[in-house]
């Protein structure tokens, strides 16, 4: 889905978080990053991906890690999402799509027989130079802290 690849440089992006906050790539300089997309906040598997990270906070802290989560989802839903479960990490309100398109994310899916361009449930791991480390495809929502920090 994505033409991006372990190696590449990560595209820049400056987007709002869930607090109108601008959060941009560069804020991240110097710290190693776990971006997911996520297709909808408060959705039963995203929830679990979300929620999944946010137990394991202190884990990714300890490795130098920050996290990053991005839908398309407007401010005010995010802003739920993320006050519901106490997550300690920002979520994107990615409405016009400029930073899912950006990591290419963004196409075609199937859901029950049904066709329709959405979200691919996709999670980046960038490191301290802003290069992509790793990029997660199958993303286990569960248990999608084991996946990035095997």
């Amino acid at each position: 889905m994505t033409n991006l690849k372990p190696g590449d440089k990560a595209p820049n992006f400056v987007a709002k978080d869930q607090d109108g906050n601008s959060i941009s790539l560069a804020d991240y300089k110097g710290k190693k990053l776990v971006m997911f997309f996520y297709p909808k906040a408060s959705t039963p598997g995203c929830t679990a991906e979300a929620c999944n990270l946010s137990d394991n906070y202190s884990r990714f802290q300890k490795l130098g890690f920050e996290i990053l989560g991005v839908s398309a989802d407007s401010e005010k839903r995010q802003s739920n999402f993320r006050n519901k479960f106490k997550f300690p990490y920002p979520l994107l309100a990615d409405e016009d799509k400029k930073v899912i398109e950006t990591f290419g994310v963004w196409g075609p899916k199937k859901f029950m027989g049904r066709e329709y361009d959405g979200i691919h449930r996709t999670t980046f791991v960038i490191d301290e130079k802003g290069m992509i480390e790793d990029i997660i495809l199958k993303v286990k929502t569960k248990t999608h802290t084991d996946q990035i920090l095997k």
